[in-house]
């Protein structure tokens, strides 16, 4: 057995000699965003996201990073991630976002997990679940204020208060979500938070939550008693009209495998999409888009066009996209950087310049999608998270 076969084996890991891709993932950057989130929520307890295995950067990475900067409770989206939470977070508070699946009540009991109840139906099981189990096991209450996906109407939310069914319970959390908070003039924030206040009214006595990432940044300050950010701890901007006041977390780089001229009116890719209109040096770098990388940041048309598509930094240089992405490889025009690489050098995909936010726009897309889509074929280095 070779020693790269043995790490693999031993590890479970990519080694980075190994990788056509290289993500770099710095965990006191995570923690850093959570306290300046923390700092601008107006008292309020902030809480952390890490549904879709954090954004990307690991559950089992981020989740003790975030309680070493002393964040106590997490919301993920599905049971599983839950379950995974809490192996590395004993102690934490977390709620499941997407809601009570039909006879999951033992699972969530187990593992001393908290539904976010959305509908009638969830509440009834949930309460006879408790009732069963004869104690008044905690929950959320998600109310819908405008986003019509999950959630309880404003007037079966209002309708709550004087049923027995709460009694069985304990509603440890009331809840609702922005439809679109990063958009700060929007007139369904002002809306939202109305008819938040007057469910919050209406049911009183229990912990209350709204904000989001941006939401923590809304004029009116809509910060409750609990803050849910999500995309801004993993560095991507919760406040798009302005600069971004977070850190950079995820950094991605792309190994070049091959390096060609091409010459004027060659096509380069699938489907011939991409004309070069002189000669052309391209690189062709081992990642695609089934390492997530999305494959709308295809370039179509010739060289030299200012295109709205992907690009990366090569030798420091930005240098756009030449053709389709495809599944596990995707071709730059690095004419203008041609005597500054060679085989086996690395580019950037995300970082500097290139933020998530800027990767998801020229991909037509939005940064979390970059995150989330970020896949295990990548070699991954973690920075800090210690202390």
């Amino acid at each position: 057995m070779t020693k790269l076969n043995s790490r693999i084996e031993t590890t479970g890991r990519i080694p980075d000699e190994a990788a056509g891709g290289l993500l770099h993932i710095d965990l006191d950057a995570l923690a850093a965003n959570w306290r300046a989130l923390r700092d601008s929520a107006g008292g309020a307890e902030t809480a952390a996201v890490v549904k879709a295995n954090a954004y990307g950067t690991g559950i089992e990475q981020a989740v003790p990073a975030l309680l070493r900067a002393g964040c106590r409770t997490f919301f993920v989206a599905h049971l599983s991630e839950a379950i995974r939470a809490r192996a590395v977070a004993p102690d934490a508070t977390i709620y499941v976002l997407n809601g009570l699946l039909t006879g999951t009540g033992p699972t969530y009991a187990e593992h001393d997990l908290r539904p976010v109840l959305g509908s009638r139906d969830e509440i009834e099981e949930w309460a006879a679940f408790s009732r069963a189990q004869g104690s008044r096991l905690r929950a959320a209450i998600h109310v819908d204020t405008g986003m019509n996906r999950l959630g309880l109407t404003v007037s079966e939310s209002l309708e709550l208060g004087g049923r027995d069914v709460l009694r069985d319970f304990e509603p440890a959390l009331l809840m609702s979500h922005f439809v679109g908070a990063e958009e700060s003039e929007n007139p369904l924030n002002t809306r939202q938070i109305d008819a938040f206040r007057a469910v919050r009214q209406a049911l009183p006595g229990i912990p209350a939550s709204l904000a989001n990432s941006s939401g923590i940044y809304l004029a009116q300050k809509p910060h409750f008693d609990l803050v849910r950010p999500g995309y801004a701890l993993y560095g991507g901007n919760p406040t798009p009209d302005q600069a971004n006041p977070m850190r950079p977390v995820v950094g991605l780089e792309g190994r070049i495998v091959q390096l060609r001229w091409v010459e004027a009116d060659e096509t380069v890719g699938y489907n011939g999409r991409w004309t070069a209109t002189s000669r052309r040096r391209i690189a062709t770098i081992s990642v695609g888009y089934a390492d997530g990388y999305p494959r709308s940041a295809s370039a179509r048309g010739h060289s030299g066009e200012t295109l709205l598509a992907g690009m990366a930094l090569v030798a420091g240089r930005p240098c756009p996209f030449a053709g389709t992405v495809s599944m596990d490889l995707i071709t730059i025009d690095v004419t203008e950087a041609a005597d500054q690489v060679k085989r086996g050098d690395s580019v950037t995909l995300i970082g500097g310049d290139l933020t998530v936010d800027e990767v998801g726009r020229r991909a037509g897309t939005i940064g979390y999608e970059i995150l989330t889509n970020l896949r295990a074929r990548y070699a991954r280095t973690y920075r800090g998270g210690e202390g």
